[in-house]
């Protein structure tokens, strides 16, 4: 049997990645779909007003809006992303996100 790459979501089965995690007062909610040394999958739930400081990461993200509006800072541009949208941040760019409102992404993070 091959070893299962994704874990924390069911094979073989429709989904709805926004449903997949909910929305906590105050909080920033996650729920890691993928983790191997070149490449991260992750879900996030960002309450509004809630967000992610500064840092950088080690290899290009990709963030996928799936539902709400947020502020993403890379470097010194500040981008308003929107459900359906797509933005990238390069590796070794300090970049940031704060929900405006209530703000749901899928993460993508591919490393050198």
């Amino acid at each position: 049997m091959a070893v299962q790459l994704m874990k924390n979501i069911e094979f073989a089965k429709v989904l709805k990645l926004e449903e997949l995690v909910e929305y906590q007062p105050g909080q920033v909610v996650s729920r890691t779909l993928a983790q191997i040394p070149r490449a991260n999958i992750t879900l996030f739930a960002l309450a509004a007003g809630e967000g992610i400081s500064t840092h950088t990461t080690p290899g290009d993200a990709m963030v996928q809006v799936l539902d709400g509006e947020a502020e993403v800072t890379i470097g010194d541009e500040t981008l308003t992303v929107k459900a359906g949208e797509t933005v990238i941040m390069p590796q070794d760019v300090p970049h940031s996100l704060e929900a405006r409102q209530n703000f749901k992404m899928l993460l993508t993070v591919i490393k050198r």
